[in-house]
């Protein structure tokens, strides 16, 4: 599999070989070594998500407070999704940049997210359905909303009619107003954060460094 960094630094495009036939596809779509080679840490699955979304359906754009920080291996298994990932972490080079990419089951490739960004995406299709693996487990009062259509943050939804969305990310602040209530990580939060993870594996790290 190909593992690409994108524009926002700690987030990665998978591209996995799929080998077709007739009687359909199979591909390798996670595989821990090569994941954890390329972004120079441990990826440990702590819980499994799913979500159902139909066509024009926003979800995001969403993060998680660190501690306890949470990384994911998003893909979609069924339709499609245009993904976004989002710097939100002060301070960062890349912060209030995004990068997107469409994700479903033709190419079935994957966006890793790290601790510290911040995520979203809008169905394409309907019925569309997407995985999450996350590194740890759902904790009450540690996710946060931003606004998705923050201006500031100008992502192309390139929607074509209102957005099916939740009123808790309609209600989300801005990425000022959140950076203000301190919601946000700083960059250096998240490399120190990046740096336990690596401390809690025997041996020298794998992979550059945060």
């Amino acid at each position: 599999m190909e593992i690409r960094e994108l524009a926002v630094r700690d987030s990665f495009l998978v591209t996995p070989k799929v080998l077709r036939d007739k009687r359909g596809s199979f591909a390798e779509i996670c595989k821990a070594d090569e994941l954890e080679d390329a972004i120079g840490r441990p990826f440990r699955l702590a819980q499994m998500n799913y979500s159902v979304s139909q066509r024009g359906t926003v979800r995001g754009i969403h993060g998680v407070l660190i501690p306890p920080g949470q990384a994911k291996f998003v893909t979609c298994v069924r339709g499609a999704v245009r993904d976004f990932v989002v710097d939100i972490r002060l301070d960062s080079p890349t912060f209030g940049m995004f990068a997107s990419s469409v994700l479903d089951t033709e190419s079935e490739q994957a966006m890793f997210v790290a601790e510290g960004l911040g995520h979203g995406f809008v169905a394409l299709t309907d019925d569309a359905c997407v995985s999450y693996l996350c590194s740890t487990s759902y904790v009450p009062g540690t996710p946060f909303e931003i606004d998705p259509f923050d201006r500031t943050l100008d992502l192309p939804w390139d929607l074509t009619e209102e957005p099916l969305i939740s009123d808790k990310d309609r209600m989300a602040p801005s990425l000022s107003d959140a950076a203000a209530a301190g919601l946000l990580s700083s960059y250096q939060e998240c490399l120190d954060y990046y740096a336990g993870l690596r401390s809690e594996v025997s041996g020298a790290p794998r992979g550059r460094p945060g």
